[in-house]
Formats: structure tokens, sequence, C-alpha cells
């Protein structure tokens, strides 16, 4: 017998009413990046924001955001 996988998304956020997710997509990367530097890079804590943008974000963009923080031309505050 096989386990059934649940897939979730990230739930409704009323501050992103419409059906464009890309700014819910950069305020959920934000959010866990400030969760981790507050709270540290193991905290679980900071593990729903992750899977929130990790289900929201195509991953072309978190590449150039980490590339960006990196290199410390990222546009957000962090």
């Amino acid at each position: 017998m096989e386990d059934e996988i649940e897939l979730k998304t990230a739930p409704a956020d009323f501050r992103f009413p419409t059906t464009n997710q890309t700014r819910h997509c950069f305020t959920r990367y934000i959010e866990f990046h400030r969760c981790t530097t507050a709270k540290g890079e193991n905290s679980s804590d900071c593990e729903r924001f992750a899977k929130y943008y990790r289900a929201l974000c195509p991953g072309e963009w978190v590449d150039k955001w980490n590339e960006q923080r990196e290199t410390g031309t990222f546009p957000g505050p962090l």
C-alpha cells in the first residue's frame, strides 16, 4: 500500500487579493530571510515561509535573488 502525498501551497493572504502572485512571492521570500536572520538558519519557525515562497516563486527568480543577496545587490529590505 502506497503512502498518500498531500500537496499544499501557501494559504491565501488578504494583502494580495488579485490573482497575480508576484508580490506575494517576493514578500514570502523576504519574510523567510528575515526570519532566518532573526532566528538562525536552522529555525523550524522559518520553515513555513520557505514552503510558501518555494510554492509561489519560479525557481529562476529564487536563483537570481540568491545571487543578488550574495553579491549585496538584492533590491528588497532584508
